[in-house]
């Protein structure tokens, strides 16, 4: 048995699940099999919950389209949530238990008996304070469960024929704010367009625009750092960055890894 036939097999005697869908890879991998095994009793939710980058939103739609799963969108504004939006160490937790209040919410009203999510074993090797607020609400990592990490995540997506198989990682558009300094509408917004600059003028796959206390730090995977040697693309995007609310701006040149801001010792 494959991993994939094994995956689609978890989803077996599950009746009815609901697939929290991003648009990474992982969520993407986790709907496809649901749908195999379940067809129409399988259902893919997104939230758009304000921090949520609207190119993910636009993959999501992308991917229910190529499974043909059924795709339920739930709207709400994270920024009223104020332990969120202070934005310590546990911002994640508090991002996550309001997304399983809502997907218990959504789960009740269309009868589903199972809440999954696109956790896989190389998540439960960092610090991840929202699976613990996932574990917490019951919602289920079948991934884990069936041990994929996130390069057999990619191997069965590709072999499944999901276009999202080489999408690089993302998270929320807050995880480019260090911890202790407040989440707030503006700083997303600037955020999510500095990285849209950032992709189109130097064409990286990989990028991060932190919001240091207005400063923008760019990041760019490893394996692309020589796209920022161009000057005069530099100077463009410095004066772009500028225009839109950055005080001043940074190139990081060690490049992006995740969670480089906030770093938990111990």
């Amino acid at each position: 048995m494959t991993k994939l036939e094994e995956l689609v097999s978890w989803f077996k005697d599950k009746g009815s699940v609901l697939v929290a869908l991003s648009g990474g890879v992982d969520s993407a991998l986790v709907a496809y099999a649901a749908y195999q095994k379940l067809g129409k009793s399988a259902i893919a939710v997104t939230a758009d919950y304000q921090t949520l980058a609207q190119e993910e939103l636009r993959i999501a739609r992308k991917v229910v389209l190529e499974i043909g799963i059924q795709h339920v969108i739930i709207n709400y504004n994270e920024l009223e949530n104020e332990d969120f939006i202070r934005n310590d160490k546990n911002r994640c937790f508090y991002c996550r238990n309001e997304l399983s209040n809502h997907l218990k919410k959504v789960a009740k009203k269309l009868q589903t008996n199972v809440i999954v999510d696109g956790t896989n074993l190389d998540d439960l090797g960092e610090y991840r304070p929202g699976i613990v607020a996932l574990e917490n609400n019951g919602i289920q990592s079948p991934l884990v469960d069936v041990n994929f990490t996130k390069k057999q995540v990619r191997e069965e997506s590709k072999r499944a024929g999901l276009s999202v198989f080489d999408r690089p990682s993302n998270s929320c558009l807050a995880s480019r704010i260090p911890w202790g300094q407040q989440v707030t509408a503006e700083s997303l917004t600037r955020i999510e367009l500095g990285e849209i600059f950032v992709k189109q003028i130097f064409n990286a796959k990989q990028v991060r625009v932190r919001d240091l206390d207005g400063v923008a730090k760019i990041e760019v995977d490893t394996t692309e750092l020589e796209l920022l040697h161009d000057v005069n693309k530099v100077e463009k995007i410095l004066s772009k960055l500028k225009l839109i609310g950055f005080k001043s701006v940074v190139v990081d040149p060690e490049g992006y890894r995740p969670g480089k801001i906030n770093v938990i010792s111990g």
